[in-house]
Parts: structure tokens; C-alpha cells; sequence
């Protein structure tokens, strides 16, 4: 499976089809920014239509160079994805009572936060736009907000997406699990019941100290776990480094869009 990923990943006409995509949006005369309207520096002068030097290169460069780089990370992703759902069709040694709460797959979590630079990179596109915005053309932050909400919402959800083909294999063994470790705390419980609430333990023996209480409560933990089992493998680590590489390109629009003092008070509000 890894030889025909990586064959699949080196192969030559899919960058070739990427790079041809990527160059067709400049062959139209609309600018594709959705965030900038009117004069930019684009434009040789305000109204014309003529672009700059500098307009010339991003259509012709700039603007092709990112949107292939994009389509190539989102061919990797796919690549990814279906590489996980290949191995999800493996008879899978998964264990439903494993503290990583994913029977055993947590740790696919983790090749998630290699894709978080492209989610940064992402937000600095649409962050610029907003600033540029404010800056420029009278916006305010209120009336960009949903764009830089929306982005943030939007890149996580792709990046969390691959690991939802595991998610019928994680359902499975969770409700095969429910149904097992239930029948065993079932019967044990009944048997502890019976033991010590009922009064069938052999005289003089105490339950203080003894290995039947120790098994109630490792056996409820157990079943804890089950309960509480992710059907999507993704921990909090994970998703809290995702949100923070969307989220850290907006920071600076917030300092433009609002006064120093504004923000000093707002601090010093929050100490006090």
C-alpha cells in the first residue's frame, strides 16, 4: 500500500494536470480575489483596467505559483485519506479498552499537524485580504469577520476530513465493544452483588483490602473507556494546534482594525 501511494504521489501527470488548473484562472481578465474590490495596486491608476508590472506578476506568477502548491497539498491530503481507508480494510487488531480513547488509532492524529503550515499559510492569504481591506478600502472588522470565521471553520474541517474513513471501522468495534464488555460487567457485577451484598462471601472474609472491589472498579473504568471511545481519531492536541495555525494569521488584522487604546483597556480590563 505505501509503494502504490508514493507511486501514485511521484507520478508526473497529476502536477501536470495541477499546474494547468492553476494557470487557468489567470486567463480570465476578473480578478479572482473575492475580498478586494476597486483600485488595488493591481491597476495602473484608479478605474483603468490596464494592470501594473506588478499586476502582471502576480496574475502570471504569484497567483499560479500558490494555487499549485495548493492543489499539490491537496493531493497529498487525498493520498493520505485513501491510504488510511486501504489500511482501515486490514483485519485490524483494534482494542476498544485502549487509553487513546480510538481502540488503538490516536496516533494517525498526529500526521495531521504536518498539513497545519498549509492551513497558516491559507489564513496569511485571507488575513492579507481582510487587512488591505481595512486598511484601504473603508471595511471595517465587523464586516469581515465571517470571511476569517468561515476560513478557520472551513480548514479544519479539511484537515480532520481524511480522518473520517477510518470512522466506520472505529464505529464497528465500539458497538461490538458495548455489547461484550457490557455481557462482562454484567456478569461480574452480578456475581459481586451476590457475594457481598447478599451475604454468599465465606465467613470471615472482608471485602477491605480485598481484589474483588479492585476488579469492580478496573472492569467499570474499562467500560468507561468503551463508552467514551472516539469513532474519528483526532485528540484535542491535534485540533487545538490546527485551530491555532488558522487563527494566528488573523492576529494582526485585529491590531489594524482596532485603536492601541482600545486594545490597552481591553487588557488591562481582563487583569484586573
Amino acid at each position: 500500500m505505501i509503494e502504490k501511494i508514493t507511486r501514485l504521489r511521484d507520478r508526473v501527470l497529476p502536477e501536470a494536470v495541477m499546474l494547468l488548473l492553476a494557470y487557468i484562472p489567470a486567463s480570465a481578465s476578473v480578478s479572482s480575489e473575492l475580498l478586494m474590490s476597486g483600485s488595488n495596486w493591481h491597476s495602473l491608476g484608479i478605474g483603468s483596467g490596464a494592470l501594473s508590472l506588478a499586476g502582471w506578476w502576480f496574475r502570471l506568477i504569484s497567483q499560479p505559483f500558490f494555487r499549485f502548491i495548493l492543489l499539490r497539498w491537496m493531493w497529498r491530503m487525498s493520498l493520505w485519506a485513501l491510504f488510511l481507508w486501504r489500511v482501515s480494510r486490514l483485519k485490524l487488531h483494534l482494542v476498544a479498552t485502549h487509553t487513546d480513547m480510538a481502540a488503538g488509532l490516536g496516533f494517525v492524529s498526529e500526521g495531521q499537524k504536518a498539513f497545519s503550515p498549509i492551513v497558516f499559510a491559507g489564513g496569511a492569504v485571507i488575513a492579507g485580504q481582510i487587512g488591505n481591506a481595512i486598511a484601504y478600502e473603508g471595511a471595517t472588522l465587523s464586516s469581515t469577520k465571517l470571511p476569517m470565521i468561515a476560513y478557520g471553520v472551513l480548514a479544519i474541517l479539511f484537515l480532520v476530513a481524511p480522518l473520517l474513513v477510518v470512522g466506520p471501522v472505529l464505529l464497528k468495534t465500539k458497538r461490538k465493544a458495548l455489547l461484550e464488555y457490557g455481557a462482562l460487567v454484567t456478569n461480574h457485577d452480578q456475581l459481586f452483588d451476590r457475594k457481598w451484598i447478599r451475604g454468599q462471601h465465606p465467613p470471615g472474609e472482608v471485602l477491605l483490602g480485598h481484589h474483588d472491589a479492585s476488579s469492580l472498579a478496573d472492569l467499570g473504568s474499562s467500560f468507561a473507556i468503551v463508552r467514551e471511545m472516539h469513532i474519528v481519531p483526532i485528540d484535542k492536541p491535534t485540533f487545538v494546534v490546527l485551530a491555532l495555525a488558522a487563527a494566528l494569521p488573523m492576529a494582526p488584522v485585529l491590531f489594524i482594525a482596532t485603536p492601541t487604546d482600545e486594545l490597552v483597556r481591553a487588557v488591562l480590563k481582563m487583569l484586573a
